[in-house]
């Protein structure tokens, strides 16, 4: 019942990828063989406003600067030691990665900050993990943690300058703040000596913005990285980067996604050039760095999708053009031809192939479920290489990889080389492994540490045999692909990638007083959630009467003053107990008739059954999301 890659001889016996070379089993390894490799070629690159150029650093001077700044760490006074761990609050940029290397250069970890984890989740993380040097973007960001700092806190150390007024509130509360660029001085003058770290010392501890409660802190090893990329460049065989590709850094760095492509690119001698920092200008990016190798989240090919096809609708003549082009690159596909030179390409996919420079062949989409329809049109349309993954932070991110040559969409592949897979039984929800669906269970040199000062969590994750339990539902495919086909709890993703428990929500709008029982739904393809809400009788017809609304309480629910009262008022209670935007719904259907034990939709303990209320209020749901599309 376990499956295990086919894209290394030792998987059957039971033994899992680590590394691919004898002396890169860290990520400090990892950079050098780059540097190697590429023969000090271009490493990072960046611009400084919309219409210059991309301009580079080589890996040597990369590597020199992230020996500087790591020095410089050390003679602030913190030990280049693997329980000594630095906090990063940034967007993506070589400083990002200077500050890793520089890290791994004394054997050192990295704690990533980010703005969708709210400033008190920074604040625990920065308690939690003991943080008293945050590497800081700019002002703003200085100023968020100034918001709620610890006491823990006593350096930031600022990227780009702050404000007179911002260092001065800095050195109210007993912060010192320093520039990126002394602390490279000061360790050039102090020019400590490095302290590598070994293959099992952690790397960094990555934060996953938790469904409910306070985050979790997933630690992971430099083994456990270098497995997970090392498998996926094995699984990419000879579509795997070179010291020719530049990939497109846009993706966040704090999650484990970007930072698994990256080190990748690093590990075989490529560059990375970084995105602007604004994402609606990120085709602009693309078309003056020109990349050939992107990571992308579904989020990003939907908005493609979207803005080909109401232009392609535009016309008739357009609409012909586009099914016929689609149609035969859709045939080329099936054949193994993967290209952009076709008359077609020249034609009717040249401005979408230019929006993303011209030159890309390689794209690894992850994070989200992506549509087979989107899926099959990006690949048609952008005439590259594109290969879908399911993994989760605690897996360093790879555990399946979808093989270049399957032209098939809506699975995620067979396991990568790192790991093996099995589903286990889920009896409650029905799903059993005899009929090849239960939840996906993973094990092998990727799969975490355990989370952060939290044993409990961790028994509750990973068995007594190193099984890793993602509480995600998977079912086997006859050609041995899987594909991901619910969730344990009641929780899913968002396209854009945000964790959402109905559950939670709506026991916030269940607090209002137009509102008898409320049910919250959403789909992993959709960016947003809705709902339908049996409204309360009496609350209703008394609000009618007052504002002179006549009418059956079937014909009330139908009002649109109705709807929006009861909106309104779902929206108000969100913000007032602190739910995200994407949290509050979009758009509610208003239901006379409640859920009953009676009519299926509630359990005999009055629980909202979720997979019949789907079924039952599907035409109200698909009509909701059609509209908000």
């Amino acid at each position: 019942m376990i499956r295990v890659s086919k894209f290394y001889k030792d998987s059957k016996e039971g033994k899992f990828v680590s590394f691919l070379y004898d002396d890169t089993r860290t990520l400090y390894e990892t950079f050098r063989k780059g540097a190697k490799i590429s023969n000090d070629g271009k490493c990072l690159g960046w611009r400084e406003s919309g219409n210059k150029p991309y301009q580079w650093m080589h890996y040597n001077e990369t590597l020199l600067r992230a020996r500087n700044f790591g020095s410089g760490l050390v003679s602030l006074g913190l030990a280049p030691i693997p329980s000594t761990f630095i906090g990063i609050y940034s967007q993506n940029c070589p400083e990002w990665i200077i500050t890793e290397q520089g890290a791994y250069c004394y054997s050192m970890v990295i704690v990533p900050l980010y703005d969708t984890l709210g400033p008190d989740a920074c604040s625990y993380i920065i308690t939690q993990a003991e943080i008293s040097v945050v590497i800081c973007e700019n002002d703003a960001k200085c100023n968020m943690l100034l918001d709620r700092a610890p006491r823990l806190l006593k350096k930031i150390i600022l990227i780009k300058d702050a404000s007179p007024a911002t260092k001065q509130r800095a050195r109210n509360r007993g912060i010192e703040i320093y520039r990126f660029d002394e602390v490279e001085k000061l360790g050039a003058s102090k020019n400590v000596p490095e302290v590598p770290p070994k293959p099992g010392d952690l790397c960094t501890i990555c934060y996953t913005s938790g469904t409910t409660g306070n985050p979790k802190g997933v630690m992971l090893s430099h083994e456990n990285v270098v497995a997970g990329v090392c498998a996926v460049l094995l699984q990419l065989g000879d579509h795997k980067p070179g010291q020719d590709d530049i990939m497109i850094s846009f993706l966040p760095l704090a999650h484990m996604l970007e930072r698994c492509c990256e080190n990748g690119m690093y590990l075989m001698g490529g560059a990375v050039g970084f995105f602007s920092g604004d994402i609606t200008h990120l085709s602009d990016d693309m078309k003056a760095l020109k990349p050939t190798v992107t990571p992308a989240v579904p989020r990003l090919l939907n908005r493609i999708y979207d803005k080909v096809m109401s232009e392609v609708n535009t016309s008739v003549v357009k609409k012909m053009l586009f099914n016929m082009a689609l149609s035969s690159k859709y045939k080329e596909l099936k054949k193994g031809i993967v290209r952009r030179n076709s008359f077609w390409d020249k034609t009717v996919f040249r401005k979408v192939q230019e929006g993303m420079g011209g030159r890309l062949r390689l794209m690894v989409v992850g994070s989200a479920p992506l549509a087979g329809n989107v899926l099959t049109f990006a690949r048609c349309a952008l005439g590259c290489l594109i290969v879908e993954g399911y993994g989760q932070t605690e897996c360093c991110a790879p555990i399946t990889l979808t093989v270049q040559g399957d032209h098939v969409p809506e699975h995620v592949g067979p396991p990568v080389a790192c790991c093996c897979v099995k589903l286990v039984d889920v009896p409650e929800m029905e799903y059993f492994a005899s009929m090849n669906q239960g939840e996906v269970c993973v094990k092998g040199s990727n799969v975490f540490q355990g989370y952060f000062k939290d044993n409990d969590a961790t028994l509750s994750t990973v068995d007594e045999l190193g099984w890793h339990h993602t509480g995600d539902i998977g079912q086997w495919l006859p050609n041995g692909t899987l594909k991901i086909i619910d969730r344990k709890k009641h929780i899913f993703k968002l396209s854009q990638g945000e964790y959402i428990v109905p559950e939670k929500i709506e026991n916030i709008y269940i607090r209002s007083q137009y509102v008898h029982q409320v049910f919250v739904y959403g789909e992993s393809l959709k960016s947003c959630v809705i709902a339908i809400v049996v409204p309360d009788v009496d609350v209703i017809k008394s609000w009618a009467i007052e504002n002179n609304i006549e009418g059956t309480f079937s014909v009330l629910c139908a009002h649109p003053e109705v709807k929006k009262l009861i909106m309104d008022d779902l929206i108000t209670w969100g913000k007032e107990l602190g739910l995200r935007s994407f949290e509050q719904v979009k758009d509610i259907y208003l239901h006379p008739d409640p859920f009953s034990v009676k009519n299926g939709l509630l359990t005999p303990t009055f629980k909202s059954k979720r997979p019949q209320l789907k079924a039952y209020f599907k035409p109200q749901l698909e009509d909701m999301y059609a509209k908000l599309t």
